[in-house]
């Protein structure tokens, strides 16, 4: 008689045992318990317009106040975080990685002048660790609060076999709204108008490959010390992204687009993602407009011209892939300019005129990469970048 091989007995007091949904990989106590952990921070995004507590099937959020709306338009927007989770998983810090989701999520609703209302989240990940899970959600809830968005809902899924023990990924959606007659973007923009750049915070949420890219290259570590940063290289990469919604709904209501007896309103924001500034600001600018913007009027933060010096990346891939110092932009008359950059820095957000807007004319140069038309699928505006970098 032939013996049984190894594999057969394990077979054997498998199906002896019997397979489980923990022997599989997915342990569902440790989500409760996750679930358990961030609980407190979910309900402190709630306001009264949410209904019911954590855990439900569906987030409930009473719209009730869309009756006073003559009417009203609804923005979504969903987005994720990127390569950016893998500094956060290598540094083993999972707290401020919910601010790079919140931003990219809810300020591309603001762009429209939309006030974002709730937002949801997915994260995937190989494995359920309860205190990293709840980390990020910490991080999301944060967020969400500084952007005054009631975080209503999210899923965390296990996936034993297609991510690592130490990975995960995050994704999440918003919804907001806005009066039609309020609405921001292209139709509002007119020649003569101001352009104004909003401080980034750092890298924020773009643009990761390039720059982890270009740290392997080198041959920096995570934790080697940075003089132009004072803090570790990590920390730097680390740096949550800025959100700018509430500072944007305060500039728009402030200065409404239907205008002032003064005449100062803001048209339109762009929120500075993938593809960079130029691409970006062209996207929200109507065809046969121009908007010209000066390089001089800031000065590239350290962490740009780091990438920039260690891996010779060429000006135009750095303009077309980060965001250079600038997160926001708005369009604004010109008789708002100058009362919209100082409202903006008594909120403590960094912000100048950068350029301005006219008819595109034919004695503009068209080609080379500080001319930007088209981009995103937009078929709207022109950006051109001139001199150099303060």
């Amino acid at each position: 008689m032939t013996p049984a091989s190894p594999a057969a007995d394990m077979n054997a007091a498998q199906n002896a045992v019997g397979i489980t949904y923990a022997s599989a990989g997915v342990d569902v106590e440790a989500g409760d318990r996750a679930v358990e952990l961030m609980k407190d921070a979910i309900k402190a995004t709630h306001n009264s317009s949410v209904i019911g507590g954590v855990g439900g099937f569906a987030g409930l959020y009473d719209v009730s106040k869309l009756l006073t709306y003559k009417r009203p338009l609804l923005a979504t927007s969903t987005d994720g975080v990127g390569t950016k989770v893998a500094i956060a998983q290598a540094m083993d810090i999972h707290d401020t990685i919910g601010f790079d989701l919140v931003g990219m999520v809810v300020d591309d609703i603001v762009v429209v002048g939309a006030e974002p209302l709730y937002m949801t989240d997915y994260i995937a990940c190989g494995k359920v660790v309860p205190e990293r899970i709840a980390d990020i959600v910490r991080g999301i809830a944060a967020a969400c609060s500084v952007a005054g968005t009631a975080l209503v809902g999210g899923e965390t899924a296990e996936h034993p076999g297609l991510l690592g023990e130490h990975e995960y990924d995050v994704a999440g959606a918003a919804t907001g709204v806005v009066e039609a007659a309020d609405l921001l973007g292209p139709d509002r923009v007119r020649a003569g108008d101001v352009v104004i750049g909003m401080a980034s915070s750092g890298l924020h949420s773009n643009g990761y490959s390039l720059v982890r890219r270009v740290i392997n290259h080198a041959g920096w570590a995570l934790d080697r010390h940075v003089s132009e940063f004072s803090r570790t290289l990590g920390e730097e990469l680390l740096e949550p992204t800025r959100v700018y919604a509430a500072d944007c709904l305060d500039l728009a209501r402030t200065f409404p687009v239907n205008g002032s007896a003064a005449g100062q309103a803001v048209h339109g924001f762009s929120h500075v993602t993938g593809g960079g500034l130029a691409a970006n600001l062209a996207r929200v600018l109507p065809q046969g407009l121009l908007a010209t913007v000066d390089r001089a009027t800031w000065q590239l933060p350290a962490i740009f011209r780091l990438v920039a010096e260690l891996g010779n990346v060429p000006l135009a891939d750095l303009e077309r892939t980060l965001n250079l110092g600038v997160g926001m932009v708005a369009i604004v008359s010109p008789e708002a300019a100058d009362a919209a950059v100082n409202r903006l820095n008594e909120r403590g957000l960094p912000a100048w005129v950068m350029g301005t807007v006219e008819e595109n004319s034919d004695s503009v140069v068209k080609t080379g990469p500080d001319y930007v038309q088209g981009a995103k699928g937009v078929d709207g505006g022109a950006v051109r970048l001139v001199n150099a970098y303060a």
